[in-house]
């Protein structure tokens, strides 16, 4: 039986526990993405003592609907629980919400419109964690042509979500990105965010095809781009997937001498040997994977445009359609973002040091009317590492993010290139068992009961 099944037909049996807990799966996800974290959660806490709801409601291609349609299904799901659970007698208390890929954004969103409605003054605000969610989007922060066709081509292959996650959209009347507003100091996500007691991301190193580790980590350098150039640390307990939050990664402070030309020569020459069997083969597959990538898309987008026509003339949609940004300041964010926008092109992978600087001077005034959070800021910025060619919007993100403040912790998984699945132990398979690690870790580490 799925896990999805029996935690929901626990969830409608009668029981004390007060703490609920939700889990958000990514693109093109569905809920036994996330059984794993299901299944590791209930056996750490048993069904007395929380509460699981595994959202359905984004399952599929739904996904492809966007970040404030997925947001608020969510949020109704959610609140339905909340509302069926206080007529049961047992009323939630407490309130944690986890995000995968995606479903991190997703959640990011939810919580917002759960503070709007005055959630969070009944209900205290626990954990938050997302795991290799994308925070800053997916637009490919290199040069060369083969970025600039994936920054376009991908960004108009996902309908909305595409639009969203490459930040080519303009929100409501904001004349920004919606990921823009989701980090703006200023709005309702933020300051639904700084309520939470924990707040935590798990993000890959390496090998992270779908969500890279600049954005899942909310952070302007990748040191982790030639690993033989790097001394990394990691947690003696979780030793070697986790690394050391406080000490993650250092340069080494003298390199390995470099080998004799022939010797490289020989190496390279071999290896081209043996890949010859996979180029003739991509050479063969691309094309048609295009196409038929591109068809799909097409058939996908129309379906999702339809679906997010008919959410809009949902009843009840008006409860989560509310002021987004607080302080009177939306006019004054949509002229600013529409100059941001203008001049955000960056041609180089890197920028020179003094491009921008690591100070929080920029957002104080942005943020001197939050809430005072009692936290160790996580750093996003090493000095020892260049600065990525990020937008001047990326940039933002990061520092209003860093403000709030989330323990970043660091995976490196070894066993399997396709680190994205792994990290959440997607599917139950032996090169995944990295994965098992990692929610260890988050259930030991950064959830509270």
């Amino acid at each position: 039986m799925s896990m999805i099944g029996s935690e929901r037909t626990s969830i409608d049996s009668k029981r004390k526990a007060d703490h609920l807990c939700v889990l958000v799966h990514g693109l093109w996800g569905n809920p036994s993405h996330l059984d794993y974290l299901a299944k590791s959660l209930r056996e750490k806490h048993p069904e007395d003592k929380l509460n699981i709801l595994v959202a359905k409601s984004n399952s599929g291609s739904y996904t492809y609907d966007g970040i404030e349609t997925g947001g608020e299904r969510v949020t109704q799901e959610i609140e339905e629980l909340l509302e069926e659970l206080i007529q049961a007698g047992t009323p939630i208390a407490k309130l944690s919400i986890v995000g995968y890929s995606l479903g991190g954004l997703i959640a990011r969103y939810a919580i917002g419109l759960l503070y709007s409605k005055g959630w969070f003054e009944k209900i205290k605000p626990i954990n938050f964690t997302t795991f290799a969610s994308p925070h800053l989007g997916v637009r490919t922060p290199l040069r060369g042509y083969h970025s600039h066709l994936w920054n376009a081509f991908g960004s108009r292959t996902l309908s909305a979500s595409g639009r969203q996650l490459f930040t080519i959209d303009t929100f409501r009347d904001t004349n920004r990105p919606i990921l823009s507003v989701l980090a703006d100091p200023t709005s309702i996500f933020i300051r639904a965010l700084s309520l939470f007691k924990n707040r935590s991301l798990y993000a890959n190193i390496v090998n992270d095809r779908s969500a890279p580790y600049y954005t899942t980590a909310i952070t302007s350098t990748d040191p982790f781009v030639d690993l033989d150039a790097v001394d990394i640390r990691t947690l003696k307990s979780y030793s070697p997937t986790i690394l050391d939050p406080d000490n993650p990664v250092s340069p080494k402070s003298a390199r390995e001498p470099p080998q004799p030309f022939y010797t490289r020569l020989s190496s390279t020459g071999q290896s081209l040997l043996t890949r010859i069997p996979l180029y003739t083969a991509l050479i063969a597959l691309i094309p048609i994977a295009t196409v038929a990538w591109t068809i799909n898309s097409s058939i996908q987008s129309f379906r999702s445009n339809k679906r997010i026509q008919l959410h809009e003339q949902g009843k009840g949609l008006d409860d989560y359609r509310i002021p987004l940004l607080m302080g009177g300041n939306s006019a004054r964010s949509a002229v600013s973002g529409a100059f941001r926008r203008v001049n955000s092109a960056h041609g180089q992978d890197y920028l020179p040091e003094s491009e921008h600087d690591d100070s929080d001077s920029a957002n104080e005034n942005a943020t001197e009317d939050l809430p005072r959070l009692e936290l160790k800021r996580t750093s996003s910025r090493k000095a020892d590492f260049p600065t990525l060619a990020l937008s001047d919007e990326q940039f933002e993100m990061i520092r209003n993010l860093d403000n709030v403040g989330f323990k970043k912790y660091l995976v490196h998984i070894k066993n399997h290139r396709h680190t994205h699945a792994a990290i959440v132990v997607r599917m139950q398979k032996p090169g995944f068992d990295e994965g098992k690690v990692v929610v260890r870790h988050w259930l030991n580490e950064a959830f509270e009961l």
